[in-house]
């Protein structure tokens, strides 16, 4: 069951946020706390962004908007465990499993690496600094102050950060190196990529590759584009379709650290 609901409170009254959300929606107190712990209801406030509400007994005030995104299929769903490969203070490399979100949506957040992560290193808190897919696995950096995200946000706008991916493809490339030069929703975008391994009896293909822009879902759109789509992808692509997932993993990220000057470099 899949609903969305919301209320602006009226003057004078101040209900309590799951005692509302429960009479609107229909469901029982504790399926819309528990939708509440996962981040499904956001509160906006006149002026202000909207939060994610997560406090059950939270009280309302007036002009208050709430809203509760119910999915009872995505509220059960278990996440996988991400891994944390650095934790420098102001910010940290994770590995993300392929199947877990990076940033939430309005229908909760408790199968994103950035709630996953705000609860293993709280009181800090996280912000994200660049997207890897849902279906894709990968190392992710997260800063934990908004001036580290700025300088993170900055670098990574400036290609300052090297990104390497590994994909499998069905099919094999019409170069062992290449440029995927094709503009994606109207815009330029390159996409440089080397052979590493054939297999005929599969008809399948290894390939490393870097992104010179960062369009979304560049690579898998850029890939099947020229035909051979990433084997697993559930969008793009035909006769590619696997059980075992989409095979694209964000294997590498190297960049001088803007804290300590270090070089730094992670591989999976």
């Amino acid at each position: 069951m899949r609903q969305v609901i919301g209320a602006v409170v009226g003057p004078g009254a101040s209900p309590v946020a799951s005692e509302l959300l429960a009479g609107l929606s229909g469901l029982s107190r504790i399926k819309v706390k528990d939708a509440m712990q996962k981040g499904a209801v956001l509160l906006r406030r006149p002026r202000a962004k909207a939060v994610r509400l997560r406090r059950a007994r939270a009280v309302l005030q007036a002009g208050d908007e709430v809203t509760l995104s119910y999915d009872d299929e995505l509220l059960a769903r278990v996440p996988p465990t991400p891994d944390c490969r650095l934790d420098a203070g102001r910010y940290s490399v994770w590995f993300k499993p392929a199947g877990l979100m990076t940033q939430g949506t309005a229908f909760g957040d408790h199968c994103a690496l950035l709630r996953l992560a705000e609860l293993q290193l709280r009181p800090r808190p996280v912000y994200p600094v660049h997207r890897l897919d849902r279906e894709a696995a990968g190392l992710v950096l997260l800063a934990h102050d908004g001036a580290a995200a700025a300088v993170f946000s900055r670098l990574f706008a400036e290609r300052a950060i090297a990104k390497g991916y590994r994909v499998e493809v069905r099919g094999r490339p019409e170069n062992e190196i290449g440029r995927i030069d094709l503009p994606l929703d109207g815009r330029p975008a390159l996409t440089r990529y080397r052979l590493t391994a054939y297999d005929p009896a599969l008809d399948s293909s290894a390939l490393e590759v870097e992104t010179a822009t960062g369009r979304k879902h560049q690579i898998r759109r850029h890939l099947a584009l020229v035909g051979v789509p990433v084997i697993g992808d559930p969008r793009y692509g035909r006769g590619n379709k696997d059980p075992g997932g989409l095979r694209l993993t964000a294997h590498r990220l190297a960049f001088q650290c803007p804290f300590s000057g270090r070089p730094m470099e992670f591989t999976v």
